[in-house]
């Protein structure tokens, strides 16, 4: 850790050239941490960092949602002779250089969000004054706790022991401030209590300031639109809340966590807090996306997202990845699609199949690729704010991925059917009862119809303790193949 806890880079429009001399040289358009956070502006922008930094290529603005870690869950096919490292993902050949440079890279962004996020919470007791409107700052406090949080929940999902019976214990750093000492390494109970003890101070700080109380998601994406929607915001910080973490991504986090580490009773209570959210008002916060999304072409179901990040780089980065005319291209087979993802359901009548172009390429074959990430062009003349939130979007945490985690976890027969009814009743299907046998099969189809593209299918296998990979077909997947290896330059107590 002691690399990654001396270097941070802060950037909104500007970018700093050093870790070195972010502290010692101020350009034009640089800051150094003491004038940064001499106004409101100076921390609304250290937050703002953090949220461009998830949006890099080499987190979730495409190796963690679309290529790298969904190679590790054998997604996606393509031309073995222009994708000879990308194979080694899938082999899991992690000593390999390809693997180890992902693994490196991934570790050292996420660790450098959360060094970004501790300066934040570092300068806000030494700051108070500085932001006086209370709930802005408490906000402020909130969302750099959840940062912290969120992130070292990914390292702990990638390089993390498997969280069922492992026989390889893995400990892991966890920074909680900046620092030129190196971190404590924790074992996995008491890194996960960490991240509890982080997802529930900024849940504190966000009970009932959050405007979310008393707005829903959609209107707070459409605050400045006075004519059709009435909100009243004291600082435009307050809005768009879909777009930075919130009151209820702390609920969905902990659903998510505790999934993870099979505490299914805390898992259910709180996906259910997030499935059941209504605002002051009696109005539901979130309801589960259906037809109008895909009528709109917003494949990425904006409108069901609790936590997401808005990327005006989709189009470069990620959707030239499916074209013909990439020698890259990644595509589903025929088979892949019709018999495997949509498996005893009709993709005819699944709104989920609407998210694939299944148009024959310029041979007659087909070879299903994604809309989700999909861009208007110029001339549809979308409005900048649409762009912006609705399709210009990479989900991090939806409403449907709760609704799989109570189906999951709920203790009777009964409860699970009445959430997987109302759940694929929003997805165009009118569902069968599941019997007992049949419940986890459909859980794990759902995950990967719903989140194909979206980097969380790898997690649920490891979660699951998963030996036959849908699509791995040379061998069986082992518990070391589910546990990344730490960089080799940093200190790791797991050598010792």
């Amino acid at each position: 850790m002691r690399n990654i806890l001396i270097c941070v880079t802060f950037f909104l429009a500007w970018s700093l050239s050093s870790c070195n001399d972010w502290l010692d040289v101020k350009p034009e358009t640089e800051k150094d941490e003491k004038e940064m956070f001499d106004s409101p502006n100076g921390f609304k922008n250290a937050l703002t960092a953090c949220y461009i930094k998830m949006n890099s290529v080499n987190l979730y603005g495409k190796r963690l949602t679309v290529t790298d870690i969904e190679f590790m869950a054998q997604h996606w096919t393509w031309s073995e002779s222009n994708y000879s490292n990308e194979r080694k993902l899938k082999d899991f050949n992690y000593e390999e250089d390809y693997p180890k440079d992902f693994f490196s890279t991934v570790y050292g962004e996420l660790y450098n969000i959360i060094v970004q996020a501790n300066i934040i919470l570092k300068n806000i007791p030494e700051k108070k004054e500085v932001i006086v409107n209370e709930d802005v700052r408490a906000l402020v406090e909130g969302e750099a706790l959840a940062i912290r949080a969120f992130c070292h929940m990914e390292i702990l999902r990638l390089f993390g022991q498997i969280p069922q019976n492992a026989t390889k214990q893995v400990s892991l750093p966890y920074a909680k401030t900046v620092s030129t000492e190196a971190i404590p390494y924790y074992a996995f109970s008491d890194f996960v209590n960490l991240i509890v003890q982080d997802i529930d101070a900024a849940e504190a700080l966000f009970k009932d300031r959050d405007p979310l109380f008393e707005y829903t998601y959609e209107e707070l994406d459409n605050f400045s639109n006075t004519k059709e929607y009435d909100v009243t915001l004291d600082d435009d910080f307050l809005g768009y809340r879909r777009f930075r973490f919130n009151y209820y991504a702390m609920k969905a986090m902990k659903a998510r966590l505790y999934m993870y580490t099979g505490d299914k009773g805390k898992a259910y209570a709180a996906a259910m807090e997030v499935i059941n959210a209504v605002n002051k008002k009696g109005n539901k916060v979130l309801t589960l996306a259906g037809t109008a999304d895909m009528n709109k072409k917003n494949y990425a179901l904006p409108s069901e997202c609790i936590l997401a990040l808005s990327n005006y780089e989709l189009e470069k980065n990620v959707t030239e990845l499916f074209r013909d005319s990439n020698p890259l291209k990644l595509y589903l087979t025929d088979k892949q699609f019709t018999q495997d993802i949509f498996a005893g359901q009709s993709t005819s009548i699944n709104n989920r199949a609407q998210v694939w172009n299944t148009d024959p390429d310029n041979q007659g074959n087909i070879k299903p690729t994604p809309r989700k990430y999909n861009q208007p062009t110029i001339d549809d003349n979308t409005d900048i704010g649409e762009l912006a939130s609705q399709k210009q979007v990479i989900p991090l945490i939806r409403l449907s991925e709760m609704y799989l985690i109570a189906i999951e976890s709920a203790t009777s027969l009964s409860d699970v059917n009445s959430l997987y009814t109302e759940y694929m009743r929003a997805r165009g299907v009118a569902a069968n009862p599941l019997t007992e046998e049949q419940v986890m099969t459909e859980i794990v189809r759902e995950y990967r119809r719903e989140f194909f593209a979206e980097g969380q299918m790898f997690y649920i296998y490891k979660r699951l303790g998963t030996k036959n990979m849908l699509w791995k077909t040379d061998r069986e997947v082992g518990e070391q193949d589910y546990v990344a290896p730490l960089p080799t330059t940093e200190y790791n107590a797991n050598q010792k």
